[in-house]
């Protein structure tokens, strides 16, 4: 029975010990990290190429024959001798989409002036 005496008290105490203390606060959670999304680098520009608006390689011969019609008025253009099919885009003129290599394209300014010859 002494033991019991010894023993109450002391089992008291860890219950009034355990009672106060409290519980270990949870962490925090961590945030995942938000997902990169990958973005190749842009091409480096490369000399010499114009895009759309130099058309080569000269397959209808273009520049080779008729570069000396840039600069003249667009009614010279029936009288140049061309026997390939041809094409003259005005200022501002709607032009079909289709790309032919081999014909020959005059392009007018405002005052109908002749201002580039290409193939397409």
């Amino acid at each position: 029975m002494t033991t019991i005496k010894l023993l109450l008290p002391l089992l008291a105490a860890t219950a009034l010990a355990s009672g106060c203390m409290a519980p270990a606060p949870m962490p925090a959670p961590v945030p995942e990290p938000a997902p990169v999304a990958y973005v190749p680098p842009a091409p480096e520009p490369v000399a010499g190429v114009a895009g759309l608006t130099e058309r080569k390689p000269d397959l209808c011969g273009a520049t080779k024959n008729h570069a000396s019609a840039v600069g003249q008025p667009g009614s010279v253009i029936p009288t140049l001798g061309i026997t390939k099919e041809y094409r003259v885009v005005e200022y501002r003129g709607i032009e079909p989409q289709e790309y032919d290599p081999n014909r020959i394209v005059f392009r007018l300014d405002a005052a109908g002036v002749i201002t580039n010859v290409d193939c397409g």
